[in-house]
């Protein structure tokens, strides 16, 4: 019997507030229970177990990403639509270090495929039909653009740019200029 006031979709939020204070991979049923001063067998009754839960918790990040990305993307092309795509990943990191780590989940194809993953993949082809690249050159444009916003946020969330100069978010705006000078000059040939 579901206790009283819970839902599903409380508990998964709870779940992903929880990724953000002590890391995506400390979550469980178990620290979710306490921190809600429940049971531990009161969460059943809305997700299935551990891999579950964090299942929801990558979905939700995954969906919270891409609506963030629909808004800051529309209207924009080249190389404005670039950089606002790259801020959408790493705003959300920076604010969400938890829930972006649950984005990066390995998930089975037929929950993958029905995730917010597929408008990701969308909201990347989007802004690379600014740069003219044909059907085969944006599947590695996308893979470029993941590879590089990823890897930039994954190094900063670990704090591998605190301790030097310049400060990380110039190299963020000259790593975008020079994805910008990439995409612009692809040969598809």
């Amino acid at each position: 019997m579901p206790r009283l006031g819970l839902t599903t979709t409380s508990v998964v939020g709870q779940g992903a507030e929880l990724a953000d204070e002590i890391g995506f991979a400390h979550v469980s049923v178990t620290t979710l229970a306490r921190r809600l001063g429940i049971r531990t067998a009161s969460l059943y009754a809305h997700v299935l177990g551990n891999d579950d839960l964090r299942t929801r918790i990558a979905l939700l990040a995954l969906q919270e990403m891409a609506d963030r990305a629909d808004r800051e993307v529309a209207g924009r092309a080249g190389v404005d639509a670039l950089m606002a795509l790259g801020d959408v990943y790493r705003g959300y990191a920076a604010e969400h270090p938890g829930r972006y780590d649950a984005s990066r989940l390995p998930m089975d194809p037929s929950t993958a495929a029905t995730s917010a993953g597929p408008r990701h993949a969308a909201l990347a082809r989007a802004v690379l039909r600014g740069y003219d690249l044909d059907e085969a050159q944006q599947v590695h444009a996308v893979r470029l653009l993941g590879s590089t916003f990823h890897g930039f946020v994954s190094l900063e969330l670990a704090g591998g740019f605190a301790h030097s100069k310049p400060p990380s978010q110039e190299s963020w705006a000259a790593i975008l200029s020079s994805l910008d000078l990439v995409l612009t000059s692809w040969s598809t040939a």
